[in-house]
């Protein structure tokens, strides 16, 4: 649907309007391109930004602007969460069978228009359209997992030793704030509003102001399905002002944020006194890949490099250290360098990295690892100081020494390394030198080592053979400073009480 009002002549095009990538790229090239102006949605209407602070978005591909997103004020965010806050008690008593009613909806109305924000997803992030129509599929089958969830649920009862019962209740707890990140827009932030929503709370959800297109064209979906107002909301702008007003409101009752470590520590400190706030972090990854050398090495080699480089390693998740056998090495290095330059091409499967600033971190690596005499390039190089045409990076696999920051930093782009080790014992050590805790990708046929290994590695997300499988219900995020993970989705957004009740 397109909102009332809408002029769609030349330049006056809306991104909802444009349902191709070809279209949309097309249009951005046009001479008499003006960028887009998003907008608020707060109790159910597309709301204008009245200040002159915005924020510019730019398409990573071209380093060109092509939209500006508003940089809420504090005012705006408490409009936003009263608004929450007002469709809470009639949200919150909605029948479970009516909140999957509308999830299904949401669901579908997203896969008619898979194309359209496929296409915004890839202008918006810089990946590939097709690493973005596999993210715009997860969207919809977070709404569709959690539509079916809150309709076979289960409670604990127990008899006490004096034959009381007992049995856990749970309830909505209430306004959340949705802070999603950058590297998968809209997959993360329906991640999160998909059970906040299903379990009967209300929220205020802030994308990254990085990457805001393709929330902008969610806030359209829900107005399409008739969501009730004030149920979901959506404030745009940068962390201050806007997300921290957010995560700072005593009414918003809990807290779901992806993204960086030093962020987290900042809505920790941020929230130290209101005890009551919950809060859900999941945050930097530094992820080791173990390979051990009994592995079907195809089939390693396949799994090691996406887990490396899908996304152009934009994924908290990857693995961006790889650990080989030493009776492996020289084999699987020579198999994986090949594989990756093959099958990893830049502009074909690996995209543009977001922005600028991410662009020079991440060559700042690269210089680093270049300058050390130690370091090895089995693939790529330095990207220039100052591209012409976008952020793009080829994929690069190193090996460096032990005390170099890529083995420690989160690098957070195509940038992979290969270090050798000798014993399972060492493995497990290196695996687990990290500050970090959020994911480990084990490889290895041995049925024994996958649990004795797997039971070792200290991370929140552990994955064998395989990476990247997520059961949407289960506990997720990481341990250590990569945040506060254990609590499934059911645990985050619902309050538990145990009743006590005597035989009659």
């Amino acid at each position: 649907m397109i909102p009332r009002n809408t002029r769609s002549r030349g330049y006056f095009l809306q991104p909802w309007e444009l349902s191709t990538l070809e279209d949309a790229e097309g249009h951005l090239q046009r001479l008499d391109f003006q960028p887009f102006q998003l907008q608020n949605l707060v109790n159910g209407a597309l709301v204008p930004h009245p200040h002159n602070n915005w924020i510019d978005s730019v398409n990573p591909k071209t380093g060109l602007r092509f939209a500006c997103i508003p940089n809420s004020s504090p005012e705006q965010v408490h409009a936003a969460v009263s608004a929450a806050e007002a469709a809470f008690p009639t949200w919150s008593a909605t029948l479970p069978s009516l909140r999957s009613e509308y999830l299904q909806r949401i669901a579908s109305r997203i896969e008619e228009q898979r194309e359209l924000f496929a296409a915004w997803e890839s202008i918006d992030q810089g990946k590939t359209l097709s690493r973005a129509r596999v993210e715009i599929d997860r969207a919809v089958a977070n709404f569709r997992y959690f539509a079916t969830y809150i309709l076979h649920q289960e409670t604990r009862a127990r008899w006490t030793d004096t034959n009381i019962l007992t049995y856990e209740h749970r309830s909505p707890k209430g306004v959340f704030a949705l802070i999603a990140p950058w590297n998968m827009p809209l997959c993360s932030l329906t991640g999160k509003i998909a059970p906040c929503l299903a379990f009967g709370c209300t929220a205020v959800a802030k994308p990254s102001e990085l990457t805001s297109m393709t929330a902008y064209l969610l806030s359209t979906v829900f107005r399409d399905v008739d969501l009730p107002p004030g149920v979901i909301n959506l404030v745009y702008g940068a962390g201050d002002p806007t997300g921290s007003a957010l995560v700072r409101h005593p009414r918003v009752k809990g807290i779901s944020f992806t993204g960086s470590t030093a962020t987290g520590r900042q809505i920790r400190r941020d929230t130290v006194d209101d005890i009551g706030k919950y809060l859900s972090l999941e945050l930097s990854g530094k992820n080791p890949t173990i390979v051990f050398d009994d592995v079907d090495v195809d089939k390693a080699v396949v799994t090691a490099a996406k887990a490396a480089f899908e996304n152009q390693g934009e994924i908290c998740l990857c693995g961006s250290r790889i650990y080989v056998q030493r009776r492996l090495w020289s084999e699987f290095v020579c198999r994986f360098v090949s594989y990756v330059r093959e099958h990893y091409v830049l502009g074909n499967k690996v995209g543009a990295v977001v922005s600028l600033d991410h662009y020079n971190k991440i060559r700042s690596y690269l210089t680093l690892a270049a300058e050390d005499p130690i370091s090895v390039f089995h693939l790529g190089s330095i990207p220039p100081e100052n591209p012409e045409c976008g952020f793009w990076i080829e994929p690069a696999v190193l090996t460096v020494s032990e005390s170099s920051p890529l083995l420690t930093d989160e690098i957070f782009g195509p940038v992979v390394t290969l270090t050798p080790f000798d014993t399972e014992e060492e493995a497990v050590q290196k695996a687990n030198g990290s500050a970090y805790g959020l994911a480990s990708i084990l490889l290895t046929k041995d049925g024994a080592r996958m649990r004795r290994v797997g039971e070792k590695l200290d991370a929140g997300l552990v994955w064998i053979n395989c990476w990247l499988a997520k059961e949407m219900g289960a506990s997720f995020g990481g341990i250590s400073v990569s945040g506060t993970g254990g609590d499934s989705s059911r645990e985050v957004y619902t309050s538990g009480r145990t009743l006590h009740i005597p035989q009659f």
